[in-house]
Protein backbone atom coordinates (compact mmCIF):
# COMPACT_ATOMS: atom_id res chain seq x y z
CA UNK A 1 0.00 0.00 0.00
CA UNK A 2 1.38 3.60 -0.62
CA UNK A 3 2.35 6.14 1.87
CA UNK A 4 -0.55 8.79 2.12
CA UNK A 5 1.81 11.44 0.59
CA UNK A 6 2.76 9.09 -2.31
CA UNK A 7 6.05 7.93 -1.31
CA UNK A 8 6.47 4.98 -4.01
CA UNK A 9 8.08 2.42 -3.08
CA UNK A 10 11.56 1.55 -4.96
CA UNK A 11 9.87 -1.33 -7.03
CA UNK A 12 6.88 0.99 -8.33
CA UNK A 13 9.62 3.66 -9.38
CA UNK A 14 11.62 1.37 -11.21
CA UNK A 15 7.48 -0.24 -13.48
CA UNK A 16 7.31 3.49 -13.93
CA UNK A 17 10.00 3.75 -15.18
CA UNK A 18 9.63 0.84 -17.42
CA UNK A 19 6.54 2.01 -19.12
CA UNK A 20 8.58 4.36 -20.78
CA UNK A 21 11.38 1.90 -21.79
CA UNK A 22 8.78 -0.18 -23.27
CA UNK A 23 9.32 -2.86 -20.76
CA UNK A 24 5.38 -2.35 -19.42
CA UNK A 25 2.52 -1.13 -20.67
CA UNK A 26 0.65 1.58 -19.72
CA UNK A 27 -2.48 0.76 -18.11
CA UNK A 28 -4.70 3.50 -19.37
CA UNK A 29 -3.29 5.91 -22.32
CA UNK A 30 -5.55 8.78 -23.40
CA UNK A 31 -4.43 9.66 -27.09
CA UNK A 32 -5.62 12.82 -28.76
CA UNK A 33 -6.18 14.78 -25.58
CA UNK A 34 -6.62 18.78 -25.67
CA UNK A 35 -5.48 19.40 -21.89
CA UNK A 36 -4.95 22.28 -19.80
CA UNK A 37 -0.92 22.61 -19.54
CA UNK A 38 -0.48 25.31 -16.37
CA UNK A 39 3.51 25.62 -17.18
CA UNK A 40 2.64 27.32 -20.25
CA UNK A 41 -1.13 28.52 -19.35
CA UNK A 42 -2.05 26.84 -22.53
CA UNK A 43 -4.74 24.20 -24.07
CA UNK A 44 -2.04 21.71 -25.43
CA UNK A 45 -2.34 18.75 -26.97
CA UNK A 46 -0.60 15.84 -26.45
CA UNK A 47 -1.08 11.59 -25.09
CA UNK A 48 -0.83 10.97 -21.32
CA UNK A 49 0.53 7.73 -20.42
CA UNK A 50 -1.03 6.50 -16.78
CA UNK A 51 0.32 3.02 -14.93
CA UNK A 52 -2.02 2.67 -11.91
CA UNK A 53 -2.46 5.44 -10.12
CA UNK A 54 0.46 7.75 -11.70
CA UNK A 55 0.64 9.99 -14.72
CA UNK A 56 3.89 8.67 -16.37
CA UNK A 57 4.34 10.71 -19.40
CA UNK A 58 2.81 13.59 -21.10
CA UNK A 59 3.66 14.59 -24.95
CA UNK A 60 3.62 13.78 -28.03
CA UNK A 61 5.19 10.28 -28.15
CA UNK A 62 2.94 6.82 -28.10
CA UNK A 63 3.83 3.84 -25.99
CA UNK A 64 5.71 1.65 -27.88
CA UNK A 65 4.03 -1.78 -26.10
CA UNK A 66 0.45 -1.59 -25.44
CA UNK A 67 -0.54 -4.48 -24.35
CA UNK A 68 -3.58 -4.83 -22.27
CA UNK A 69 -3.96 -0.83 -22.07
CA UNK A 70 -7.04 0.65 -22.14
CA UNK A 71 -6.87 2.66 -25.29
CA UNK A 72 -9.21 6.25 -25.14
CA UNK A 73 -9.68 8.76 -28.01
CA UNK A 74 -10.09 12.34 -25.97
CA UNK A 75 -10.72 13.90 -29.35
CA UNK A 76 -13.45 16.84 -29.34
CA UNK A 77 -13.21 16.80 -25.10
CA UNK A 78 -10.87 19.20 -22.69
CA UNK A 79 -8.64 17.22 -20.08
CA UNK A 80 -8.28 19.48 -16.59
CA UNK A 81 -6.70 18.09 -13.28
CA UNK A 82 -8.81 16.82 -10.96
CA UNK A 83 -10.20 19.51 -8.60
CA UNK A 84 -9.21 19.96 -4.94
CA UNK A 85 -11.36 21.33 -2.61
CA UNK A 86 -9.01 22.76 0.45
CA UNK A 87 -11.42 23.76 3.40
CA UNK A 88 -13.74 20.60 4.24
CA UNK A 89 -15.60 19.92 7.45
CA UNK A 90 -16.37 16.26 6.32
CA UNK A 91 -18.87 15.34 9.36
CA UNK A 92 -21.39 17.91 8.82
CA UNK A 93 -24.25 14.71 8.89
CA UNK A 94 -22.32 13.33 6.13
CA UNK A 95 -19.40 11.75 6.67
CA UNK A 96 -15.93 11.71 5.04
CA UNK A 97 -16.38 8.85 2.89
CA UNK A 98 -20.03 9.61 1.71
CA UNK A 99 -18.32 13.12 0.72
CA UNK A 100 -15.66 11.76 -1.39
CA UNK A 101 -17.43 9.22 -3.44
CA UNK A 102 -20.52 12.63 -4.11
CA UNK A 103 -17.89 14.57 -4.61
CA UNK A 104 -15.73 12.44 -6.88
CA UNK A 105 -19.07 12.82 -9.55
CA UNK A 106 -18.28 16.30 -9.41
CA UNK A 107 -14.40 15.77 -9.98
CA UNK A 108 -13.31 16.97 -6.84
CA UNK A 109 -10.70 14.19 -6.39
CA UNK A 110 -8.44 15.73 -3.48
CA UNK A 111 -9.66 17.13 -0.10
CA UNK A 112 -8.35 18.36 2.64
CA UNK A 113 -10.07 17.99 5.99
CA UNK A 114 -11.16 19.75 9.00
CA UNK A 115 -9.89 16.94 12.24
CA UNK A 116 -12.02 18.78 14.65
CA UNK A 117 -14.55 15.88 15.02
CA UNK A 118 -12.23 13.36 15.67
CA UNK A 119 -10.15 15.46 17.89
CA UNK A 120 -13.60 16.03 19.86
CA UNK A 121 -15.07 12.16 19.51
CA UNK A 122 -12.63 9.48 18.43
CA UNK A 123 -9.73 8.25 20.70
CA UNK A 124 -6.33 9.19 18.64
CA UNK A 125 -5.56 5.60 17.47
CA UNK A 126 -9.32 4.86 16.27
CA UNK A 127 -8.57 8.02 14.40
CA UNK A 128 -5.71 6.99 12.66
CA UNK A 129 -6.80 4.03 12.04
CA UNK A 130 -9.77 5.53 9.90
CA UNK A 131 -7.38 7.51 8.35
CA UNK A 132 -5.06 4.97 7.27
CA UNK A 133 -8.01 2.65 6.05
CA UNK A 134 -9.24 5.83 4.03
CA UNK A 135 -6.55 6.25 1.81
CA UNK A 136 -7.66 3.24 0.03
CA UNK A 137 -10.47 4.94 -2.09
CA UNK A 138 -9.90 6.80 -5.08
CA UNK A 139 -10.25 9.80 -3.37
CA UNK A 140 -7.20 11.35 -1.86
CA UNK A 141 -7.79 12.66 1.67
CA UNK A 142 -5.85 15.17 3.41
CA UNK A 143 -6.07 16.49 6.95
CA UNK A 144 -5.48 19.33 9.63
CA UNK A 145 -4.62 19.46 12.93
CA UNK A 146 -6.73 21.88 15.02
CA UNK A 147 -5.24 23.83 17.85
CA UNK A 148 -8.51 24.31 19.99
CA UNK A 149 -11.90 23.29 20.23
CA UNK A 150 -14.05 26.68 19.13
CA UNK A 151 -16.00 26.28 22.46
CA UNK A 152 -15.99 26.00 25.90
CA UNK A 153 -15.03 22.33 27.03
CA UNK A 154 -15.03 20.58 30.06
CA UNK A 155 -11.35 19.03 30.55
CA UNK A 156 -10.17 20.68 26.97
CA UNK A 157 -6.38 20.53 28.30
CA UNK A 158 -6.85 16.96 27.72
CA UNK A 159 -8.72 16.86 24.73
CA UNK A 160 -6.42 19.20 23.53
CA UNK A 161 -3.01 18.72 25.06
CA UNK A 162 0.68 18.84 23.56
CA UNK A 163 1.01 15.37 23.14
CA UNK A 164 -2.38 15.09 21.27
CA UNK A 165 -1.66 17.95 19.01
CA UNK A 166 2.11 16.72 18.22
CA UNK A 167 1.06 13.10 17.04
CA UNK A 168 -1.68 14.74 14.88
CA UNK A 169 1.24 17.16 13.32
CA UNK A 170 3.37 14.67 12.57
CA UNK A 171 0.84 12.84 11.02
CA UNK A 172 2.13 12.46 7.23
CA UNK A 173 -1.38 13.26 6.16
CA UNK A 174 -2.00 16.63 7.90
CA UNK A 175 -0.93 19.74 5.45
CA UNK A 176 -1.93 22.15 7.75
CA UNK A 177 -2.48 23.42 11.56
CA UNK A 178 -6.08 25.29 12.38
CA UNK A 179 -8.14 26.99 11.02
CA UNK A 180 -7.34 29.47 13.97
CA UNK A 181 -10.50 30.24 15.65
CA UNK A 182 -8.99 30.66 18.89
CA UNK A 183 -6.83 33.41 17.62
CA UNK A 184 -7.73 36.02 20.60
CA UNK A 185 -5.95 33.55 22.45
CA UNK A 186 -2.68 33.63 20.34
CA UNK A 187 -2.70 37.46 19.97
CA UNK A 188 -3.82 37.42 24.55
CA UNK A 189 0.06 35.67 24.45
CA UNK A 190 -1.04 32.07 24.38
CA UNK A 191 2.69 30.53 23.86
CA UNK A 192 1.31 27.00 23.78
CA UNK A 193 -0.79 27.89 20.58
CA UNK A 194 2.43 30.22 19.11
CA UNK A 195 4.67 26.72 20.02
CA UNK A 196 2.33 24.50 17.94
CA UNK A 197 2.40 26.89 14.94
CA UNK A 198 5.88 27.21 15.25
CA UNK A 199 6.28 23.38 15.26
CA UNK A 200 3.78 23.21 12.24
CA UNK A 201 5.94 25.64 10.10
CA UNK A 202 9.24 23.44 11.13
CA UNK A 203 7.57 20.16 9.51
CA UNK A 204 7.00 22.99 6.18
CA UNK A 205 3.00 23.08 6.93
CA UNK A 206 0.59 25.78 6.33
CA UNK A 207 -1.47 27.40 9.06
CA UNK A 208 -5.25 28.00 8.37
CA UNK A 209 -6.62 31.48 9.87
CA UNK A 210 -10.27 31.92 11.10
CA UNK A 211 -10.32 36.27 11.03
CA UNK A 212 -13.83 37.52 10.36
CA UNK A 213 -14.10 41.32 10.05
CA UNK A 214 -10.32 41.55 11.42
CA UNK A 215 -8.55 44.87 10.43
CA UNK A 216 -5.41 45.43 8.71
CA UNK A 217 -3.42 45.34 11.90
CA UNK A 218 -4.51 42.06 13.19
CA UNK A 219 -3.93 40.50 9.95
CA UNK A 220 -0.64 42.04 10.26
CA UNK A 221 0.07 40.38 13.74
CA UNK A 222 -1.33 37.31 12.66
CA UNK A 223 0.35 36.96 9.65
CA UNK A 224 3.84 37.67 11.53
CA UNK A 225 2.72 34.68 13.78
CA UNK A 226 2.34 32.34 11.20
CA UNK A 227 -1.34 32.71 9.87
CA UNK A 228 -0.47 31.48 6.02
CA UNK A 229 -3.94 31.93 4.67
CA UNK A 230 -7.76 33.17 5.62
CA UNK A 231 -11.16 32.07 4.31
CA UNK A 232 -13.05 34.51 6.05
CA UNK A 233 -13.28 37.61 3.33
CA UNK A 234 -16.91 39.05 2.95
CA UNK A 235 -16.10 42.05 0.02
CA UNK A 236 -13.65 43.05 -1.89
CA UNK A 237 -11.78 45.24 0.50
CA UNK A 238 -11.30 42.33 3.23
CA UNK A 239 -9.59 39.85 0.16
CA UNK A 240 -7.78 43.03 -0.74
CA UNK A 241 -6.40 43.52 2.50
CA UNK A 242 -5.47 39.68 3.21
CA UNK A 243 -3.24 39.93 -0.21
CA UNK A 244 -1.56 42.79 0.81
CA UNK A 245 -0.16 41.60 3.99
CA UNK A 246 0.93 38.45 1.83
CA UNK A 247 -1.92 35.80 2.86
CA UNK A 248 -3.31 33.01 0.44
CA UNK A 249 -6.74 33.83 0.23
CA UNK A 250 -9.51 31.16 0.14
CA UNK A 251 -12.50 32.44 -1.47
CA UNK A 252 -15.70 31.24 0.01
CA UNK A 253 -18.95 30.15 -1.53
CA UNK A 254 -21.02 28.14 1.04
CA UNK A 255 -24.30 27.42 2.68
CA UNK A 256 -24.32 29.49 5.17
CA UNK A 257 -22.15 32.22 3.20
CA UNK A 258 -22.42 32.07 -0.43
CA UNK A 259 -20.21 35.24 -0.96
CA UNK A 260 -18.53 34.28 -4.06
CA UNK A 261 -19.89 35.79 -7.38
CA UNK A 262 -20.07 39.16 -4.49
CA UNK A 263 -16.54 38.61 -4.30
CA UNK A 264 -15.43 38.66 -7.39
CA UNK A 265 -17.89 41.71 -8.38
CA UNK A 266 -16.04 43.47 -5.93
CA UNK A 267 -12.68 42.73 -6.79
CA UNK A 268 -13.06 43.41 -10.54
CA UNK A 269 -14.24 46.69 -9.06
CA UNK A 270 -10.90 47.02 -7.30
CA UNK A 271 -8.77 46.00 -10.08
CA UNK A 272 -7.58 42.86 -8.54
CA UNK A 273 -6.88 40.82 -11.47
CA UNK A 274 -4.16 38.60 -10.21
CA UNK A 275 -4.85 35.29 -8.88
CA UNK A 276 -2.59 33.26 -8.33
CA UNK A 277 -2.85 33.57 -4.42
CA UNK A 278 -6.58 32.98 -4.96
CA UNK A 279 -8.10 29.09 -4.40
CA UNK A 280 -11.79 28.15 -3.94
CA UNK A 281 -13.52 27.08 -1.18
CA UNK A 282 -16.86 25.56 0.34
CA UNK A 283 -16.27 25.07 3.99
CA UNK A 284 -18.22 22.28 4.99
CA UNK A 285 -21.61 23.12 3.68
CA UNK A 286 -24.59 21.33 4.61
CA UNK A 287 -25.54 18.45 1.80
CA UNK A 288 -28.54 20.60 -0.32
CA UNK A 289 -25.94 23.08 -0.68
CA UNK A 290 -23.67 20.13 -3.11
CA UNK A 291 -27.03 19.57 -5.33
CA UNK A 292 -25.48 21.47 -8.56
CA UNK A 293 -21.67 20.87 -7.27
CA UNK A 294 -18.84 21.34 -5.23
CA UNK A 295 -15.55 22.91 -6.76
CA UNK A 296 -17.32 22.32 -10.47
CA UNK A 297 -19.69 25.09 -8.95
CA UNK A 298 -17.18 28.01 -8.27
CA UNK A 299 -15.36 27.32 -11.44
CA UNK A 300 -18.44 28.16 -13.34
CA UNK A 301 -18.99 31.07 -11.35
CA UNK A 302 -16.06 32.57 -12.17
CA UNK A 303 -16.12 31.69 -15.54
CA UNK A 304 -20.15 33.67 -15.68
CA UNK A 305 -17.79 36.32 -14.09
CA UNK A 306 -15.89 37.03 -16.61
CA UNK A 307 -12.43 35.18 -14.41
CA UNK A 308 -10.13 34.14 -17.46
CA UNK A 309 -10.67 30.41 -17.89
CA UNK A 310 -7.44 29.18 -16.75
CA UNK A 311 -7.64 31.13 -13.87
CA UNK A 312 -10.98 29.67 -13.00
CA UNK A 313 -9.31 26.27 -13.13
CA UNK A 314 -5.94 26.83 -11.18
CA UNK A 315 -8.22 28.74 -8.62
CA UNK A 316 -9.59 25.06 -7.71
CA UNK A 317 -6.50 22.74 -8.88
CA UNK A 318 -2.96 24.03 -9.16
CA UNK A 319 -3.07 27.02 -7.08
CA UNK A 320 -4.08 25.09 -3.98
CA UNK A 321 -1.61 22.39 -4.94
CA UNK A 322 1.21 24.88 -5.23
CA UNK A 323 0.30 26.48 -1.43
CA UNK A 324 0.59 23.17 0.26
CA UNK A 325 3.76 21.92 -1.58
CA UNK A 326 1.66 19.05 -3.62
CA UNK A 327 1.99 19.94 -6.47
CA UNK A 328 4.31 17.47 -7.46
CA UNK A 329 1.56 14.99 -6.85
CA UNK A 330 -1.78 17.28 -7.38
CA UNK A 331 -3.11 20.13 -9.08
CA UNK A 332 -1.63 19.55 -13.09
CA UNK A 333 -1.87 17.18 -15.77
CA UNK A 334 2.21 16.41 -15.98
CA UNK A 335 4.64 13.39 -15.59
CA UNK A 336 5.05 12.37 -12.18
CA UNK A 337 1.48 13.40 -10.64
CA UNK A 338 -1.39 11.13 -9.56
CA UNK A 339 -3.79 10.20 -12.00
CA UNK A 340 -6.64 12.59 -11.55
CA UNK A 341 -8.28 13.50 -14.40
CA UNK A 342 -11.78 15.46 -15.48
CA UNK A 343 -12.65 14.97 -18.77
CA UNK A 344 -14.86 17.74 -20.05
CA UNK A 345 -17.42 18.57 -22.91
CA UNK A 346 -16.45 21.94 -23.24
CA UNK A 347 -13.62 24.60 -21.43
CA UNK A 348 -16.76 26.47 -20.20
CA UNK A 349 -18.64 23.60 -18.49
CA UNK A 350 -16.22 22.58 -15.67
CA UNK A 351 -18.59 19.48 -14.69
CA UNK A 352 -16.64 16.58 -15.81
CA UNK A 353 -18.41 13.56 -17.86
CA UNK A 354 -15.72 11.75 -16.97
CA UNK A 355 -13.47 11.04 -14.01
CA UNK A 356 -10.27 9.57 -13.07
CA UNK A 357 -9.61 8.99 -9.27
CA UNK A 358 -5.64 7.59 -9.01
CA UNK A 359 -6.23 6.17 -12.54
CA UNK A 360 -9.51 4.64 -11.31
CA UNK A 361 -12.84 5.74 -13.54
CA UNK A 362 -15.31 6.47 -10.76
CA UNK A 363 -17.13 8.21 -13.43
CA UNK A 364 -17.74 7.54 -17.20
CA UNK A 365 -19.64 9.26 -19.86
CA UNK A 366 -22.01 10.73 -16.99
CA UNK A 367 -22.67 7.58 -15.45
CA UNK A 368 -21.26 7.00 -12.12
CA UNK A 369 -18.95 3.56 -11.51
CA UNK A 370 -20.49 1.70 -9.01
CA UNK A 371 -18.47 0.22 -6.49
CA UNK A 372 -15.63 2.15 -6.40
CA UNK A 373 -15.91 3.09 -2.92
CA UNK A 374 -15.43 0.21 -0.61
CA UNK A 375 -18.14 0.65 2.01
CA UNK A 376 -16.64 1.26 5.48
CA UNK A 377 -17.07 -0.46 8.74
CA UNK A 378 -17.47 2.46 10.97
CA UNK A 379 -18.24 0.31 14.41
CA UNK A 380 -14.19 -0.44 14.28
CA UNK A 381 -13.30 2.91 14.85
CA UNK A 382 -16.00 3.22 17.25
CA UNK A 383 -18.48 4.43 15.57
CA UNK A 384 -22.03 2.89 16.52
CA UNK A 385 -25.39 4.30 17.17
CA UNK A 386 -25.45 5.73 20.01
CA UNK A 387 -26.11 4.73 23.52
CA UNK A 388 -28.13 6.69 25.98
CA UNK A 389 -28.78 5.21 29.39
CA UNK A 390 -30.35 7.54 31.03
CA UNK A 391 -33.58 8.94 30.91
CA UNK A 392 -34.94 12.78 30.60
CA UNK A 393 -37.64 13.89 33.28
CA UNK A 394 -39.76 17.43 33.63
CA UNK A 395 -37.31 17.98 36.23
CA UNK A 396 -34.44 18.43 33.51
CA UNK A 397 -36.84 20.93 32.03
CA UNK A 398 -36.71 23.69 34.37
CA UNK A 399 -36.13 27.12 33.38
CA UNK A 400 -35.21 30.01 35.49
CA UNK A 401 -32.57 32.20 33.80
CA UNK A 402 -32.72 35.63 33.72
CA UNK A 403 -31.80 35.93 30.08
CA UNK A 404 -31.89 33.46 26.53
CA UNK A 405 -29.85 33.70 23.08
CA UNK A 406 -31.46 35.36 19.97
CA UNK A 407 -30.60 34.03 16.77
CA UNK A 408 -29.72 37.34 14.67
CA UNK A 409 -28.86 35.28 11.46
CA UNK A 410 -28.00 31.32 10.78
CA UNK A 411 -25.13 31.53 13.38
CA UNK A 412 -24.84 34.44 15.63
CA UNK A 413 -26.80 34.73 18.88
CA UNK A 414 -26.83 37.57 21.40
CA UNK A 415 -28.45 37.46 24.73
CA UNK A 416 -31.92 38.99 25.18
CA UNK A 417 -34.30 39.66 28.90
CA UNK A 418 -36.69 36.69 29.10
CA UNK A 419 -40.17 38.89 30.07
CA UNK A 420 -42.29 35.99 29.52
CA UNK A 421 -43.85 33.73 31.99
CA UNK A 422 -41.87 29.97 31.65
CA UNK A 423 -43.30 28.11 34.71
CA UNK A 424 -45.78 26.05 32.94
CA UNK A 425 -45.19 23.35 30.50
CA UNK A 426 -45.63 25.01 27.00
CA UNK A 427 -45.23 28.43 25.39
CA UNK A 428 -48.02 30.07 23.42
CA UNK A 429 -47.15 29.97 19.66
CA UNK A 430 -47.54 33.76 19.04
CA UNK A 431 -44.17 34.80 19.90
CA UNK A 432 -40.53 33.05 18.39
CA UNK A 433 -39.06 32.17 22.14
CA UNK A 434 -38.99 28.66 22.66
CA UNK A 435 -37.03 25.81 25.70
CA UNK A 436 -33.47 25.14 24.98
CA UNK A 437 -31.77 22.20 26.77
CA UNK A 438 -28.04 21.61 26.00
CA UNK A 439 -27.33 18.11 27.65
CA UNK A 440 -24.36 15.89 28.39
CA UNK A 441 -24.52 12.91 26.35
CA UNK A 442 -23.37 10.83 28.87
CA UNK A 443 -26.67 12.78 31.42
CA UNK A 444 -24.13 14.27 33.84
CA UNK A 445 -25.12 18.03 33.49
CA UNK A 446 -27.68 20.33 31.59
CA UNK A 447 -28.21 24.20 31.19
CA UNK A 448 -31.62 25.36 30.22
CA UNK A 449 -32.56 28.91 28.97
CA UNK A 450 -34.86 30.32 26.16
CA UNK A 451 -33.77 30.31 22.53
CA UNK A 452 -35.40 33.68 21.00
CA UNK A 453 -35.98 33.69 16.80
CA UNK A 454 -35.27 30.02 15.83
CA UNK A 455 -38.87 29.34 15.06
CA UNK A 456 -42.44 29.90 16.34
CA UNK A 457 -44.36 26.59 16.04
CA UNK A 458 -42.08 24.35 16.42
CA UNK A 459 -43.72 21.79 19.02
CA UNK A 460 -39.77 19.98 20.04
CA UNK A 461 -36.80 19.01 18.14
CA UNK A 462 -34.09 16.76 19.36
CA UNK A 463 -30.95 16.63 18.09
CA UNK A 464 -27.51 14.76 18.75
CA UNK A 465 -26.01 16.61 16.33
CA UNK A 466 -23.60 19.34 18.09
CA UNK A 467 -20.30 21.18 18.12
CA UNK A 468 -19.28 18.82 20.59
CA UNK A 469 -21.59 15.60 20.57
CA UNK A 470 -24.61 17.21 23.46
CA UNK A 471 -27.76 17.03 22.81
CA UNK A 472 -29.97 19.99 21.96
CA UNK A 473 -33.43 20.23 22.80
CA UNK A 474 -35.30 22.87 21.39
CA UNK A 475 -39.41 23.06 21.55
CA UNK A 476 -43.05 25.11 23.12
CA UNK A 477 -43.77 21.80 24.63
CA UNK A 478 -41.54 19.41 27.15
CA UNK A 479 -43.55 16.49 26.92
CA UNK A 480 -42.94 16.64 23.05
CA UNK A 481 -39.35 17.45 23.99
CA UNK A 482 -39.55 14.66 25.92
CA UNK A 483 -41.08 12.25 23.49
CA UNK A 484 -38.32 13.58 20.54
CA UNK A 485 -35.38 13.16 23.02
CA UNK A 486 -36.60 9.30 23.57
CA UNK A 487 -37.21 8.98 19.82
CA UNK A 488 -33.84 10.14 19.27
CA UNK A 489 -32.72 7.65 21.49
CA UNK A 490 -34.28 4.93 19.71
CA UNK A 491 -32.70 5.87 16.68
CA UNK A 492 -28.99 6.08 18.38
CA UNK A 493 -28.75 9.47 17.58
CA UNK A 494 -30.38 11.32 15.11
CA UNK A 495 -32.33 14.80 14.77
CA UNK A 496 -36.23 14.11 15.46
CA UNK A 497 -38.79 16.85 14.92
CA UNK A 498 -41.98 16.09 16.70
CA UNK A 499 -45.76 18.04 16.86
CA UNK A 500 -48.41 16.84 19.15
CA UNK A 501 -46.92 13.58 20.38
CA UNK A 502 -45.90 12.28 16.58
CA UNK A 503 -42.94 12.27 14.91
CA UNK A 504 -42.93 14.98 11.81
CA UNK A 505 -39.23 14.41 10.42
CA UNK A 506 -36.61 12.48 11.35
CA UNK A 507 -32.88 12.10 10.40
CA UNK A 508 -30.68 9.09 11.77
CA UNK A 509 -27.48 9.30 12.45
CA UNK A 510 -26.31 5.84 13.61
CA UNK A 511 -22.56 6.49 13.63
CA UNK A 512 -22.08 7.98 16.90
CA UNK A 513 -25.02 9.91 16.84
CA UNK A 514 -23.58 12.75 14.83
CA UNK A 515 -23.27 10.71 11.05
CA UNK A 516 -25.48 9.53 8.67
CA UNK A 517 -24.13 6.21 6.70
CA UNK A 518 -26.52 7.71 3.81
CA UNK A 519 -25.09 8.60 0.52
CA UNK A 520 -25.38 12.20 -0.04
CA UNK A 521 -27.99 12.14 -2.76
CA UNK A 522 -30.09 9.66 0.38
CA UNK A 523 -29.26 12.73 2.77
CA UNK A 524 -30.03 15.65 0.79
CA UNK A 525 -33.92 14.52 0.54
CA UNK A 526 -33.69 14.05 4.54
CA UNK A 527 -32.28 17.20 4.92
CA UNK A 528 -34.53 19.09 2.83
CA UNK A 529 -37.22 17.60 4.53
CA UNK A 530 -36.06 18.41 7.38
CA UNK A 531 -35.55 22.36 6.69
CA UNK A 532 -39.19 22.48 4.81
CA UNK A 533 -40.80 21.73 8.12
CA UNK A 534 -38.54 23.75 9.68
CA UNK A 535 -39.24 26.70 7.64
CA UNK A 536 -42.97 26.18 7.51
CA UNK A 537 -42.97 26.38 11.31
CA UNK A 538 -40.86 29.73 11.18
CA UNK A 539 -37.26 28.91 10.46
CA UNK A 540 -36.25 32.12 8.50
CA UNK A 541 -32.71 31.50 8.44
CA UNK A 542 -30.15 29.81 5.88
CA UNK A 543 -28.97 26.58 7.42
CA UNK A 544 -30.76 24.88 10.39
CA UNK A 545 -27.97 22.34 10.60
CA UNK A 546 -25.33 24.98 11.24
CA UNK A 547 -27.57 26.50 13.86
CA UNK A 548 -27.14 23.23 15.49
CA UNK A 549 -23.85 23.08 14.80
CA UNK A 550 -22.65 26.30 16.39
CA UNK A 551 -25.14 27.24 19.23
CA UNK A 552 -22.14 26.18 21.71
CA UNK A 553 -19.17 27.40 19.21
CA UNK A 554 -17.55 30.28 20.81
CA UNK A 555 -15.24 31.16 17.98
CA UNK A 556 -18.56 33.57 16.87
CA UNK A 557 -19.97 36.50 18.71
CA UNK A 558 -22.06 36.64 21.12
CA UNK A 559 -23.58 34.05 23.50
CA UNK A 560 -23.16 30.65 23.55
CA UNK A 561 -24.10 27.56 25.46
CA UNK A 562 -21.55 25.59 25.99
CA UNK A 563 -20.12 22.39 28.53
CA UNK A 564 -19.06 24.91 31.16
CA UNK A 565 -22.44 27.07 30.45
CA UNK A 566 -23.77 30.33 29.22
CA UNK A 567 -20.32 31.63 28.07
CA UNK A 568 -20.02 35.43 27.10
CA UNK A 569 -17.82 35.51 24.15
CA UNK A 570 -16.50 38.97 24.33
CA UNK A 571 -15.65 39.48 27.50
CA UNK A 572 -14.21 35.12 27.87
CA UNK A 573 -16.32 34.53 30.76
CA UNK A 574 -18.88 32.17 32.08
CA UNK A 575 -22.02 33.66 32.86
CA UNK A 576 -24.11 30.77 33.99
CA UNK A 577 -22.69 27.44 34.75
CA UNK A 578 -24.04 23.97 33.83
CA UNK A 579 -25.99 22.13 36.27
CA UNK A 580 -25.41 18.71 37.30
CA UNK A 581 -28.14 16.49 37.24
Amino acid sequence: MLEQRYRWKNKHLRTHVGVLDGAVSPTILLKNATYLNQTFRKWMKGNIWIYNDRIVYVGDNLPPYLDNCEIIDCTDQFLVPGYIEPHAHPFQLYNPHTLAEYASQFGTTTIINDNMHMALNFKDKEAFSLLRDLRRIPTTMYWWCRFDSQTELQHEEETFSHSKIKSWLEYDGVLQGGELTGWPKLLDGDDMMLHWIQEAKRMGKKIEGHFPGSSEKTLAKLKLLGADCDHEAINGEEVYDRLMQGYMVSLRHSSIRPDLPNLLDDMKRLGIDAYDRLMFNTDGSSSPFYENGINDMMIRIAIEKGIPVIDAYNMATVNIARYYNIDHLHGNIATGRVANINFLSSVEDPTPVSVLAKGKWVKRDGIKVENTYAAVNWSQYGLKPLEIKWNLTMDDLQFSMPFGIKMENSVITKPYSIAIDVSGDQLPTDHDESFFTLLDRNGHWRINTLLKGFTSKVSALASSFSNTGDIILIGKNKQDMIFAFNRMKELGGGIVLVENGEVVCEVPLPLGGTMSDLPIEELMVQEKRLFAELTERGYAFNDPIYSLLFFSSTHLPYIRVTQQGMYDVMNKTVLFPTIMR
